[in-house]
């Protein structure tokens, strides 16, 4: 959160902020926090459902009237064949999640997309001692346990599911995350790829503000695939790094790959637009992120002007992750790159 605020704070007359790799939506919240407007993309459907979440304006009872209404009008969908839903989930908490998951594949609202969100949080996590916050059997909050190790997981140590009512859960977490949300600036999240998204977009920016994914770094579409299930996916692991603008071939084709976002970024943004880059590298990908990111504005050739590089340390979630994905070592120290819109695409 403390580097978008600083990008806002350092840029007072802006009027709307873009992050065309949006995550979980760590800028758009900033932006909300201060007042501004924000639209945010990303090709990851999870991390895309949660930064929706960060621009609603809803309250906790409205959360949970919907998943009150959707639970009292029956059961819908199909319950997933195999093992592991019969030791992830009690079957009456089964049916609830299935039941929810079916209706929010078909609900686009506000508060629609506030309780997808809510229930992507609880969807999966250990096992309290008090009153549950989660609705799985015990399990990784941050990530899904395969099916086969979990399985095994479970059975060895006699861990059956136990009943937990959704609506509870839910209820809980809804008022925990609501309870203070600073007002709703208006904006969008957008799903899919970032230069043809924004060629298809007509608001303009005066501010972006972005982290774009390390070099080498694949998105956690095979670790996050139950909450990619709920979201619709299929009730298996996905393996594949299609689209994923960090799993390109070589460094050039990665640097070409950002050179395009910068280029489809600039055409959004008013002339003496802010360009403002968080970026680091995993040490199994031996890069120098300073270069990788100098190089692809360079390259972009859309009129961005380089007016500040500075290092930025190693954010502590940025280190896990590359511990996680990377092969030996720990996380390369981040670099901030801000450039000024100075001129027009070429």
């Amino acid at each position: 959160m403390d580097f978008p605020l600083q990008q806002l704070a350092a840029k007072p007359k802006a009027t709307r902020v873009l992050d065309p790799f949006c995550g979980r939506g760590t800028t758009l919240y900033a932006a909300r926090l201060v007042g501004l407007p924000s639209v945010g993309i990303d090709i990851n459907p999870v991390a895309a459902a949660i930064a929706e979440a960060k621009l609603a304006q809803v309250t906790s009872t409205a959360v949970v009237r919907l998943a009150q209404q959707i639970l009292d009008g029956g059961l819908q969908g199909e319950v997933p064949e195999g093992e592991f839903w019969q030791w992830c989930y009690e079957a009456e908490t089964l049916r609830e999640i299935i039941t929810l998951r079916a209706s929010l594949i078909e609900l686009n609202t506000p508060t629609a997309a506030m309780l997808r969100a809510v229930l992507l949080g609880i969807l999966h996590g250990p096992r309290n001692k008090g009153l549950p916050s989660y609705l799985s059997n015990q399990m990784p909050r941050t990530y899904a346990s395969k099916p086969a190790y979990a399985v095994k997981f479970w059975k060895t140590r006699g861990m059956e599911p136990v009943r937990i009512p959704a609506l509870d859960v839910i209820a809980r977490r809804a008022e925990r995350l609501l309870k203070s949300a600073p007002l709703a600036q208006g904006g969008r999240v957008y799903l899919g790829d970032s230069v043809e998204t924004l060629r298809g977009l007509r608001q303009k920016f005066d501010l972006v503000v972005t982290s774009p994914p390390y070099y080498g770094m694949r998105t956690y579409v095979a670790d996050q695939w139950l909450r990619s299930w709920f979201l619709g996916g299929p009730p298996e692991v996905p393996y594949s790094s299609s689209g994923q603008i960090a799993r390109q071939p070589n460094q050039e084709a990665f640097v070409q790959a950002l050179a395009d976002v910068w280029a489809a970024t600039a055409l959004r943004c008013h002339r003496g637009a802010r360009l403002a880059i968080r970026f680091g590298a995993l040490p199994s990908a031996r890069t120098d992120p300073e270069r990788l990111i100098l190089s692809s504005v360079r390259q972009a050739d859309s009129g961005w002007m380089v007016k500040e590089v500075r290092p930025a340390g190693t954010s502590p979630k940025r280190k896990r992750q590359a511990e996680q994905f990377g092969k030996a070592g720990s996380a390369i120290d981040e670099v901030d790159v801000v450039a000024d819109l100075i001129g027009t695409p070429s």
